[in-house]
């Protein structure tokens, strides 16, 4: 994730320090983020000033320790336009825990196996969605409800997607489940090659 640069968004708007630029940055992306943790923060701050992308100033206080308080630097603002002017990939690809549960339970030939991966995903995926609708409906600021708004949307493709597979493996009566299992590699015995696997004598 590209936290590195929402905080050069967030010093763009001019200097701050760790907790405060926390606060800003959970009042930004809104609740379906999670906290910011501050840590994680500081260890951002550290990489950017050792890019020379922001300058570090520590500001002496009467009664608490001193607090670092950090700036942007023209670096560190020219990284930020180039961020902004570049299309974001998915980070992950489409590589996801629930592709590999559909491909496992699919490839056991087991419908019921398949139903019930499917239909858990499925009631998990209804909860999130109405969590959304709700933090959407409260959220007051309008940058946070088109957030939460995307975030539906993600979950809205899960869904169909969960669709897709049903229909897919559980609507034929069970043909394609069963060519599926059918088709499984078996294990090739010792000293075959690859190829050798499926020969029978």
């Amino acid at each position: 994730m590209a936290i590195q640069h929402a905080v050069l968004a967030l010093l763009a708007n001019g200097p701050s320090y760790g907790y405060e630029l926390k606060g800003a940055f959970e009042a930004a992306v809104g609740p379906q983020w999670g906290p910011l943790n501050i840590g994680h923060l500081y260890q951002i701050l550290d990489r950017l000033s050792r890019d020379g992308l922001v300058v570090a100033e520590r500001h002496a206080q009467p009664v608490k320790p001193d607090r670092v308080v950090y700036e942007v630097t023209p670096a560190g603002r020219a990284e930020l336009d180039r961020w902004l002017a570049e299309p974001s990939p998915r980070s992950g690809g489409f590589r996801d825990d629930f592709f590999l549960k559909v491909t496992a339970a699919a490839r056991s030939g087991q419908a019921a196996t398949v139903r019930t991966v499917l239909g858990n995903q499925r009631a998990h995926l209804m909860r999130e969605l109405r969590n959304l609708d709700g933090l959407r409906r409260r959220a007051d600021d309008p940058v946070v409800r088109l957030l939460l708004s995307a975030a539906s949307r993600h979950v809205e493709a899960d869904l169909a997607f969960v669709d897709d597979a049903e229909s897919a493996l559980l609507a034929d009566g069970g043909a394609v489940l069963a060519e599926l299992a059918a088709d499984r590699p078996s294990a090739a015995a010792p000293g075959a090659e690859p190829g050798q696997a499926r020969a029978t004598g």
